[in-house]
């Protein structure tokens, strides 16, 4: 039995049923909750956070779990609790406004607005006391000058609405790949050379950050830039952040050594990271790169997996109330339960002052294979056989563990972000198991996410489809798809796609700047409507449906499609001045910049051809192709009776060649 139980007792969130049986009489965001603030003259509280976050549970546990605290605030304001992975639109209007007063950002980000939602107050975690007087302070200013209070609600939502708009560029269109020298450049002097990564703590993977520095490295054969990105990559997967027993990624690491991790472990990092692996497999061919695809989607697989082909949000860096409990080793236990492995895995593992971390270890690396060989004088299989049962007896110990909480929504952009992760991994290895658990998801957001009337929802859990989607969701679906369409050439998936594409350009589409909302037309009104512009740990969705309207302008010859991309491009120029924020739009500019191939590949037996194509590292070519007769407008008259490779450059076609040397050749690689 509980003693308290509030209002998100009806919820699916998974964050939000955590705060169910708080004393604070927390409602969720909705009419609802500002409607009795206005009607009992209060101050709103809007609490934001996610299941994963460990200092959300911090301030959960002193303050709102708190009943002198509850009491204070069920009765001087009305308290909304808010998923910001349910709700990213709520959590960028008052992440914003929080930024514009302190400049500084994070969660729990707890913001107190007036009964119209406006903001007047706001921070991240506060102490218990702090917050005591914090509340207290705002009470008196509303009684004592309401007009100051009213004042500066007015000015900081004005701010917030003016805050990351964006001017239509009016003149022609001019890309020039200096624009990204000079980016790059800037961007260089930050890295950390080292240790891989921006010269500075925490270090976030930021994956399209080195997704687009990869594809620079390899269009102007920068060897500087390429050397950085695998260091960057072998020095992720080395360190904490990088699970060595069960694979996968945790969000960001707290030091500059990808030492000791954040422990939650989110889908969309992992996802990603898979993407941008695969990508440097294809480039390098380092064993290492495979190795943390493979093993990193078996955690996907084991730890983040649902029965209907959907994947999870995220697990906990908590558990028993403790961050990474789950996840380190004492000294004891390693060497109780690996016996005659506990030497190798004391090398190998760091079991030392390097792995140290409050009296336990994180298991990390410091060498490669090739050079434990010689260290150890072990042979390769004797490493990967040790490695392997080291695996085997500390994921059994850890099956006797409190595991962490578990993040059980369903997320329709994050499942994409997975879909287009699987794709690349099919395409660099060949695996058709990936193949199918793309396709499989992709599967489920159709038959689950979308809805009679051509729209996406957010959110699933439990049977029910929820929350009206946002711009991500389109965004980053139609990129899924795309690249389900270049792995299996199932043109289902590119109709599906531009389907996706009509719906954004009807209901997210702003004629005045040529960008797209957040939010769709068919959403109640927040306080102030957004557009989201700039890269962060995912890319932003306006960048991604930039990328998406181009593939699929060049796919179906759609001039509107490429016009609107490129406008949107062209529009963003002016931002390009810190390149951590503007990486995917990069990678458009490359696209604009560099030359873009379109590659058919046709006719019976096709296949195999198509897979040596897909198994290069060719960044600068949109695939396309079948077996039998398309509708494509590019496919026309390209069905000769035999496996033919078409190498084209917008829209003009070189002669069809039959081998894959042939076609490199002409795409001067």
């Amino acid at each position: 039995m509980h003693n308290h139980t509030n209002a998100l007792i009806n919820e699916t969130s998974p964050y939000l049923l955590q705060h169910a049986h708080n004393p604070v009489d927390w409602m969720p965001w909705g009419e609802a909750a500002f409607k009795k603030a206005q009607e009992e003259q209060k101050l709103v509280l809007v609490s934001i956070g996610y299941s994963a976050c460990h200092w959300c549970h911090v301030m959960e546990h002193e303050t709102f779990e708190d009943s002198t605290a509850a009491a204070f605030m069920n009765e001087h304001f009305v308290c909304i609790k808010v998923d910001r992975e349910e709700r990213p639109d709520v959590d960028q209007v008052y992440m914003n406004a929080v930024q514009l007063m302190t400049q500084r950002g994070g969660w729990p980000l707890n913001c107190f607005t007036l009964a119209d939602g406006r903001p007047i107050y706001g921070g991240t975690y506060f102490p218990k006391q702090n917050w005591m007087e914090t509340m207290q302070s705002l009470l008196d200013l509303k009684q004592n000058d309401p007009d100051k209070m009213e004042e500066y609600a007015s000015n900081l939502t004005e701010g917030v609405k003016q805050s990351e708009l964006i001017n239509k560029n009016e003149s022609d269109a001019a890309f020039d790949e200096d624009d990204i020298h000079a980016l790059v450049k800037e961007w260089s002097a930050s890295w950390d050379r080292q240790k891989g990564g921006p010269n500075r703590a925490p270090k976030f993977p930021l994956p399209n950050n080195y997704e687009f520095l990869l594809q620079y490295a390899w269009h102007f054969e920068e060897k500087e830039v390429l050397d950085f990105i695998e260091n960057t990559l072998t020095q992720m997967a080395f360190g904490g952040i990088y699970d060595q027993v069960g694979g996968g990624f945790a969000r960001y690491s707290t030091d500059a050594n990808w030492k000791v991790p954040h422990f939650e472990k989110m889908l969309y990092d992992n996802a990603q990271l898979v993407s941008l692996y695969s990508q440097a497999y294809q480039l390098t061919e380092k064993d290492l790169y495979r190795q943390v695809v493979e093993e990193t989607l078996e955690f996907v697989d084991r730890e983040l997996s649902g029965d209907e082909g959907q994947f999870f949000s995220a697990l906990d860096a908590d558990s028993e109330g403790e961050e990474g409990k789950f996840y380190v080793w004492s000294q004891e236990e390693l060497k109780s339960a690996l016996g005659d492995y506990y030497s190798f895995a004391e090398s190998y593992y760091n079991i030392n002052r390097k792995g140290l971390w409050e009296g336990n270890y994180i298991l990390l690396r410091d060498k490669l294979d090739e050079e434990v060989v010689n260290d150890l004088k072990m042979t390769q299989a004797e490493i990967d056989h040790n490695k392997a049962e080291i695996a085997k007896i500390l994921m059994g110990l850890r099956a006797s563990r409190v595991r962490p909480g578990l993040d059980d929504k369903t997320l329709t952009s994050w499942n994409a972000l997975m879909v287009k992760g699987l794709c690349d991994a099919y395409m660099a290895f060949g695996e058709e198991e990936y193949l199918k658990r793309a396709e499989k998801c992709a599967n489920f957001i159709l038959d689950k996410q979308l809805t009679a009337e051509g729209s996406l929802n957010h959110s699933y859990k439990e049977g029910r489809s929820t929350i009206n989607g946002y711009l991500e969701d389109y965004s980053f679906t139609i990129e899924a798809f795309i690249a389900l369409y270049e792995s299996t050439f199932n043109e289902r998936w590119l109709n599906e796609a531009k389907q996706l594409a009509n719906y954004t350009l009807d209901h997210f589409y702003d004629e005045q700047t040529s960008m797209f909302w957040f939010t769709s037309d068919m959403d109640p009104p927040l306080i102030a409507k957004k557009q989201e512009l700039m890269d962060n740990v995912v890319p932003a969705s306006n960048s991604s449906m930039a990328k998406g309207l181009f593939a699929l302008g060049v796919l179906f010859d759609n001039k509107a499609y490429k016009e609107i991309s490129k406008q949107m491009l062209s529009n963003m120029l002016p931002e390009f001045n810190y390149g951590q924020n503007v990486s995917n739009w990069a990678i458009l500019h490359m696209w604009h910049t560099q030359t873009m191939y379109e590659v058919a590949v046709t006719d019976e037996g096709a296949s195999q051809l198509a897979n040596q194509l897909r198994e290069r590292y060719l960044p600068n070519m949109l695939l396309m192709g079948g077996e039998s007769k398309s509708s494509l407008p590019l496919l026309e008259g390209k069905f000769l009776g035999i496996p033919t490779i078409f190498v084209c450059e917008n829209k003009t076609c070189q002669l069809p060649v039959s081998d894959l040397e042939s076609a490199l050749k002409q795409m001067h690689k």
